[in-house]
């Protein structure tokens, strides 16, 4: 297993941060017109369509297209955008989705048998610190709804990371379009359901320019290239090496929320920010020592 990625490589994967972490205040600007399921399900359509009419269908089972479908797009962003619209601010939104990581790294253990050390076990509980302490100081911007749903948002997150590993190198931006096929229809009828016609069509009629260049952006940048390069940095790198990346999420997020939408950045937020952060950079630390290990043997 390589020590480090190539510079490329890395590169790519810092630009990809920089997209999910600015993107959760893009989501939120968003979600001031439209409804959260139904705005999930209109990414995800505009992610399909019309791609689908260009780009051949990946050589994968139809069963890797449903379940990579599912996970991310009904799955994760269905979460993550309700957890948006009034449950989480988006600073503590982009920090809490990073606990994807451990759960990825968890889900190799328990399918791919690959090892995990006692550093990592250590920084999983310097991360479980960390939610802790949001979890204690929810507020009229965080609740624990939002912290729960954004904890299922990330266990989504690593179930798809673990589908898209399994595609193996392939055109990862048709495997995108062609996933987001199973994304959009279930997000749309839970929307129907639960949102109801009436927020849906309130949501459309009141959405202005900065609305559609939300969803713009987050079927082209985040869905488009944010994936179809995660995805591909997964399948030619040990989950163990290419996930860690995301620590750098929340520093974007961080920043972004602030800037933008003024979010305020209280001691026991940076605190908790500070203790997942740690968390993850001690588990970033895991392959390397354990590289350097096996080279002394």
């Amino acid at each position: 297993m390589p020590a480090t990625l190539p510079l490329r490589h890395a590169l790519l994967a810092v630009a990809v941060m920089a997209i999910w972490g600015s993107n959760f205040v893009v989501m939120k600007s968003g979600l001031e017109h439209l409804p959260p399921l139904f705005f999930a399900g209109v990414r995800f359509t505009l992610a399909a369509f019309p791609l689908v009419f260009f780009l051949a269908r990946p050589p994968v089972a139809w069963s890797n297209l449903v379940a990579y479908g599912l996970f991310i797009g009904f799955g994760q962003f269905g979460l993550v955008f309700t957890a948006l619209n009034g449950h989480i601010s988006p600073a503590l939104a982009s920090l809490v989705a990073q606990v994807q990581v451990f759960f990825t790294i968890g889900l190799a253990f328990v399918l791919n048998g690959e090892r995990i050390s006692a550093l990592q076990g250590g920084s999983l509980l310097l991360a479980a610190s960390g939610l802790l302490v949001i979890g204690l100081h929810t507020d009229a911007q965080t609740s624990l709804t939002g912290l729960l749903l954004m904890l299922g948002a990330a266990l989504c997150w690593a179930l798809g990371n673990m589908v898209g590993r399994k595609a193996g190198q392939i055109n990862m931006l048709a495997y995108i379009a062609w996933s987001s096929l199973f994304a959009a229809p279930p997000l749309f009828a839970l929307s129907y359901l639960i949102e109801g016609p009436a927020a849906i069509a309130t949501g459309v009629t009141e959405s202005d320019l900065g609305t559609w260049a939300a969803v713009a952006w987050q079927t082209v940048g985040n869905s488009l290239f944010g994936y179809g390069a995660w995805s591909w940095l997964l399948s030619r790198h040990p989950a163990a090496l290419v996930t860690p990346m995301a620590l750098l999420v929340p520093l974007f997020g961080f920043a972004a929320s602030a800037l933008w939408l003024g979010e305020p950045l209280p001691f026991w937020k940076l605190a908790a920010a500070a203790l997942v952060m740690a968390g993850l950079s001690a588990n970033l630390l895991a392959p390397f020592l354990r590289e350097q290990d096996r080279e002394k043997v």
